[in-house]
């Protein structure tokens, strides 16, 4: 069972319902976890931005922030952590990216849920773990590749 809280903390028009999201996290966390929660928090630019300069170092906005929550020892909580999605950033990137709103909305939710599970693609190797795992999963909900235009060399 997967609890989802999702903050809407935007203007944004389109988005994803909450049975959408409910969907898409309960598609790849059932897959790590009997059981989790965490919060999708839906914000303007300007938050995305202060958030990802405060956190990563980068003055700009992004589409998706993930803040995995360790807790202390001995003590179990089926709380992996908190997205922060910036919707404006997400239908930009998907105009460039030639692929609908919603599909490449559902690609950052399962992205940022691997990252609060501890997956990243900072090496080669574990980009093509994560990829792949994104890849198999965007499938079942019949959405194609997202890396198909990319070249790794």
């Amino acid at each position: 069972m997967i609890d989802l809280d999702l903050q809407i903390a935007c203007n944004d028009t389109d988005l994803p319902s909450q049975e959408q999201f409910e969907g898409w996290t309960q598609r790849i966390l059932s897959q790590f976890k009997d059981s989790a929660e965490l919060t999708i928090r839906l914000c303007e630019i300007t938050e995305s931005q202060q958030l990802n300069h405060e956190y990563r170092g980068k003055d700009k906005p992004t589409n998706v922030l993930s803040f995995p929550f360790e807790a202390p020892p001995g003590i179990e909580l089926p709380l992996i952590g908190d997205l922060v999605i910036c919707p404006q950033v997400v239908r930009q990137e998907a105009i460039e990216q030639e692929k609908t709103f919603h599909d490449h909305f559902a690609h950052m939710v399962i992205h940022g849920c691997l990252h609060l599970l501890g997956y990243d693609h900072i090496e080669q190797e574990d980009a093509i773990e994560m990829e792949s795992i994104e890849k198999e999963v965007l499938a079942t909900l019949d959405i194609s590749d997202p890396y198909r235009d990319e070249d790794f060399d």
